[in-house]
């Protein structure tokens, strides 16, 4: 059973800033009927977590957090700027903790289309003592990028265009898509990184990749949830 292969000494780190530019109080804003937070506390709770953290700069997201049992950090503003970066918070929150940590969950408050199994799978690949850290990605089937040179014309970046091929025939690329991150903390504090050493990653369904940014995102991940997640545990 998955269950019995969560790590002992493993707690759940969220980082919740206050400030958002492109929906006001995005971490609190209503998602299906519940606070966006509180999305990610439950699901690290339900995935076995007893300590979830919430790390926030703003006292309402930390009451929000409290009131769906988890556990506040108050982080300090000057790492809670636009340019703070996540390792930052998250070594705030190891010294905080200030405990023998095995291993650091790190869940995106603003990619709540994941299920408890999801992280359960992660967290088995941590108990394997094959990876020092993990990341959650989607298969990245028919997506074709390309980017803008420095001199201005386009370049296929994952695939030849001149020697398309057929789909199947192309190797099997992934999508980091930040639903969530596992690590232990000494790989954190030696290379600043979320990642290191031997890196595992959890295969998630291509609809769960998507996040919130935007009203407009809202809109979609409010759809799916509804369509895949929601609708499917009430029928």
């Amino acid at each position: 059973m998955v269950e019995n292969l969560i790590p002992k000494q493993v707690v759940a780190v969220i980082l919740a800033r206050g400030g958002s530019k492109g929906i006001p109080h995005k971490n609190i804003i209503n998602f299906c009927g519940k606070p966006l937070i509180a999305w990610t506390i439950e699901h690290c709770h339900h995935a076995g977590i007893k300590e979830v953290y919430v790390s926030s700069d703003s006292e309402e997201i930390l009451n929000v957090a409290q009131s769906y049992g988890a556990l506040s950090i108050k982080r300090p503003e000057v790492i809670s700027g636009d340019s703070a970066t996540s390792e930052s918070g998250w070594l705030h929150a190891l010294e905080v903790i200030d405990k023998k940590i095995e291993w650091l969950l790190a869940p995106q408050v603003t990619s709540p289309l994941r299920t408890p199994e999801d992280i359960k799978r992660g967290l088995a690949l941590a108990s394997s003592g094959q990876y020092d850290s993990i990341f959650s990605c989607s298969v990245a089937e028919d997506l074709l990028f390309w980017q803008v040179t420095p001199e201005g014309t386009l370049k296929s970046i994952n695939y030849d265009y001149q020697n398309r091929g057929r789909r199947q025939d192309r190797p099997k690329q992934y999508i980091e898509n930040g639903s969530f991150y596992i690590f232990r903390p000494d790989i954190l504090r030696k290379y600043n990184n979320r990642l290191g050493g031997r890196i595992g990653m959890v295969e998630m369904e291509f609809w769960k990749m998507f996040e919130i940014d935007t009203m407009e995102d809202l809109k979609m991940c409010e759809a799916l949830m509804e369509k895949f997640l929601l609708r499917s545990n009430n029928d």
